[in-house]
């Protein structure tokens, strides 16, 4: 291989990596919640149950767990939506409750505080990577 062919050949494999995203985690979506937010499957009204900063989510069946689900951490990160409603960055929130609502509008109903944190639309469903920590 000459050396003008291995040359090109690292250049498309390093644009090929820059341009790709790698994904860690599971992907879905989220939506937010507001207030009250007891009682909760988890602990009930149990005050100590919500992490500071109120942020915590509903997670739906498929991340339930039969109630296993309870007190699990995610950190998570916004991905797409409409209107560009991504910040950037992460949150890390705590599983206390089931999704309350049937059908469940996302794999992940999060906190208004918690969705405030990677969101600029309080109403929006977002695509999400998400992974347990």
């Amino acid at each position: 291989m000459t050396m003008t062919l291995k040359l090109a050949f690292a250049i498309a494999i390093l644009l090929t990596i820059s341009f790709n995203q790698i994904v860690f985690g599971d992907i879905g979506t989220a939506t937010s919640y507001e207030p009250p937010y007891t009682p909760t499957r988890c602990n009930g009204n149990r005050a100590d149950q919500f992490p500071s900063g109120n942020l915590f989510v509903q997670v739906s069946e498929g991340l339930w767990d039969n109630g296993a689900a309870c007190g699990r951490r995610y950190r998570l990160r916004c991905l797409s939506g409409n209107n560009r409603p991504c910040k950037g960055g992460t949150v890390d929130v705590r599983v206390v409750d089931f999704c309350t609502r049937r059908p469940c509008p996302s794999t992940i109903v999060m906190s208004t505080d918690a969705f405030a944190a990677v969101s600029k639309s309080a109403d929006a469903k977002i695509n999400i990577e998400f992974i347990q920590i």
